[in-house]
């Protein structure tokens, strides 16, 4: 299992009970170690199999430093889900910004989304096992992507790129098709050419399904 990329400051200050928000370096980069050990954890045993006393012996941390920072495994794994969420924005959200164009962007967006599953394959794991153990993490998490997806699509029609009627369900119709595609050709198939599978899934965002005279 790859081993996930640090955490961003913005997920590090908002990870675990409020309260207990670390205050130095040191004790961000320890909770850093925890949730990237908890990426490991729970991707390959799922969360009930997965403890906490594994997840800091992943993190070489002390079993007391956990609840330095969590309450308990599900405050860690609540945390993780929004890690996870950031990661993949962060990731993918300097790839669209560069794109000359709507069209553009979801075809190197879609690109990009791709590539993070193949180098971090346990978000899928962890995304759908927080339908049941917390669905308001899971929720938030497509909620939040599909609107940056929905502001998007309305900048590229107030700019004349795309159909001016592009809305939220066009961005859900969207992210339905980049989820799917991530589990087969990034999750399923490491063989596969993502550059084509991208380029055919953005011919079809432009050109529909219609047969072509």
């Amino acid at each position: 299992m790859d081993r996930p990329q640090g955490m961003t400051d913005e997920a590090a200050g908002e990870a675990g009970n409020p309260d207990k928000t670390p205050r130095t370096e040191r004790g961000r980069r320890t909770l850093r170690k925890l949730l990237d050990a908890a990426a490991i954890e729970f991707g390959e045993r799922g969360f009930h199999e997965a403890s906490i006393s594994a997840i800091t012996r992943r993190a070489g941390t002390a079993l007391g430093s956990f609840y330095t920072y969590f309450d308990s495994k599900d405050e860690i794994f609540q945390a993780l889900v929004r890690y996870m969420s950031e990661q993949l924005r962060d990731h993918v959200t300097p790839a669209v910004q560069a794109a000359p164009d709507e069209i553009s962007a979801e075809r190197v967006g879609l690109l990009s989304f791709l590539g993070f599953v193949r180098e971090h394959k346990e978000i899928y794991r962890i995304i759908d096992e927080a339908e049941f153990v917390d669905y308001a993490s899971y929720r938030r998490h497509y909620e939040t992507t599909v609107e940056r997806m929905r502001q998007r699509l309305e900048a590229g029609a107030a700019r004349g790129e795309i159909r001016a009627d592009a809305s939220e369900v066009h961005a859900w119709a969207i992210a339905g098709m980049n989820v799917f595609l991530g589990m087969r050709y990034g999750l399923w198939d490491e063989k596969a050419d993502i550059d084509e599978v991208a380029r055919v899934a953005n011919d079809l965002l432009a050109n529909g399904l219609a047969k072509k005279d």
